[in-house]
């Protein structure tokens, strides 16, 4: 019996697994001729014995939240060894587990390895810089119920806007050297300051399928703050988790920081960067960049390649490799403490039961002494029942998962196209009504979706802003590497990935 050959095209079987082979060779021998980057911390780990400035949370503690020294030391023995059976042997305090510190050594075939990516340092524990951020993380817990709408109008958000102003070393958008109310709890990233404060794509409906999905997501009940009494954080620090049995709100749009930091308790990863996904697919060709392949043609349109498919691969695949960069960084890099760690440091101090070199900015905050005449303590008031996941802090996860999502969006859509009939919501938060100030962007509105679901963890009082800025750059990095993998994957003549970074700088990958 013969069997007749149907296969057709430019080259041969034998020519088409070799090339196929080249092109995976090319991009293996790039990051193999990278050189080696040192990862620098900022110190705090060695800095101090007792390691008060270090990640700690779910290991026994004393009563001042300091952990304990033999416990700490087979920690780091497991991260230094990577040993599946020396992490089994950490001795911890309660029923909390560390979230996945192994996943720090996972590999990736796409894209760069996670060890070859390097940011900056944090913030040391006794800077400026660091005490600046916990002056913003009280003003923010303070401020979860006032809604963004009223910032520019409500007496705490202008005492916070004022207090952080003074601040000598405080990095969050400024004009004219001054925080605004209107600048309060942003990020400097191109276009995001401009509107409303959530992104349209936090509020505009989904289409999913053949259905419509409104985003009215549920929050907790105003004044619905944890871990500000001594026992329930001393418990927390040494993961027993607090019980509270949580009363939710009707649904409805996002409409203040309890909100938002609610939303961001509960996605996963990847729903974040679908949902704009799919948003901007349903605006159809005009909002796709215009420099992709097919976009003129007379005969074509992409659908495998630089169709829905592809996009929405690319755009959810996006999250996971960022996650492992991030969780490099955090569990073998910088193992940096929470905010809900930290607070207890400046309760301790400020009580006089224990001494830390910490800032006189964050010790003489306004915003730390309306804390404690509301509560009775300087902890940090947090959002969710159980504080911060039992993971180091930098840099934050979600940051550097939308940093990756929203990186791959911009490569395939437009950033110039303007967002059609813009909403916000109403007055109580059931319904959409249109905006109709300035134009909104797709890039700018991206951007500020990155920072809403970034500083959204910082409105929880579980990460910090250097966290977040920080980490939307590395799952940049993180994007822009597997993007440049699979530049050379298609037939179609291509001129290569456009878009904005969160610098601002135009690029071509």
């Amino acid at each position: 019996m013969f069997i007749i050959s149907c296969l057709i095209g430019p080259i041969s079987l034998a020519k088409r697994y070799l090339k196929a082979f080249r092109i995976r060779e090319k991009a293996a021998k790039y990051y193999k001729q990278l050189p080696l980057y040192s990862h620098a911390c900022n110190g705090d780990d060695i800095r101090y014995s007792n390691k008060m400035a270090s990640f700690s949370k779910a290991l026994p503690h004393n009563k001042h939240g300091e952990v304990d020294c033999h416990a700490y030391k087979k920690y780091m023995e497991a991260l230094k060894t990577g040993n599946h059976n020396d992490f089994e042997k950490i001795p911890l305090g309660g029923t909390s587990k560390f979230v996945n510190p192994q996943a720090a050594y996972s590999y990736e075939l796409v894209g760069p390895d996670s060890h070859q990516l390097v940011i900056p340092p944090p913030p040391s524990f006794h800077s400026a810089e660091a005490a600046s951020e916990m002056v913003e993380l009280y003003w923010q817990a303070l401020t979860r119920d006032v809604p963004f709408s009223e910032y520019a109008t409500d007496p705490l958000t202008i005492a916070a806007a004022k207090e952080l102003s003074s601040l000598t070393e405080f990095r969050g958008p400024k004009f004219n050297g001054i925080v605004t109310p209107n600048l309060l709890f942003r990020a400097n990233l191109p276009g995001a300051i401009d509107g409303p404060y959530i992104s349209q794509f936090l509020w505009m409906d989904i289409p999913y399928v053949a259905a419509t999905i409104k985003q009215q997501y549920r929050s907790t009940q105003s004044g619905d703050n944890h871990l500000t009494s001594y026992q329930d954080w001393m418990d927390a620090q040494n993961g027993t988790l607090v019980q509270h049995d949580v009363d939710y709100s009707t649904p409805r749009y996002l409409l203040d920081g309890r909100a938002l930091a609610e939303y961001v308790h509960h996605d996963y990863s990847v729903e974040d960067g679908l949902t704009p996904c799919l948003i901007l697919l349903s605006y159809g060709r005009q909002a796709l960049a215009p420099s992709k392949p097919y976009h003129h043609s007379d005969t074509q349109v992409g659908f495998a390649d630089f169709g829905s498919p592809h996009i929405l691969d690319f755009v959810t695949r996006a999250a996971r490799p960022a996650l492992e960069a991030a969780w490099f960084q955090k569990w073998l890099v910088h193992r940096r403490l929470r905010p809900e760690e930290f607070g207890g440091r400046i309760h301790h101090k400020l009580t006089g039961a224990a001494f830390y070199p910490i800032n006189h900015e964050v010790l003489n905050s306004e915003a730390v002494f309306r804390v404690y005449n509301k509560y009775g303590t300087y902890f940090l008031p947090q959002a969710y029942p159980e504080g911060c996941p039992p993971h180091p802090s930098y840099p934050s996860g979600h940051a550097t998962f939308i940093g990756a999502m929203v990186t791959m969006l911009k490569a395939f859509f437009n950033e110039e196209f303007v967002i059609p009939n813009p909403v916000i919501p109403s007055k109580d938060g059931m319904s959409l009504i249109p905006y109709k100030d300035a134009p909104l962007t797709v890039g700018g509105e991206l951007n500020k979706l990155a920072y809403n679901i970034a500083l959204g963890r910082d409105t929880a009082g579980v990460h910090y802003r250097s966290d977040g800025v920080n980490g939307l750059k590395l799952g940049e990095m993180v994007a822009i590497g597997i993007l440049r993998d699979y530049r050379e994957t298609y037939h179609k003549e291509f001129k290569g990935f456009s878009l904005t970074t969160f610098d601002g700088v135009k690029i071509t990958i």
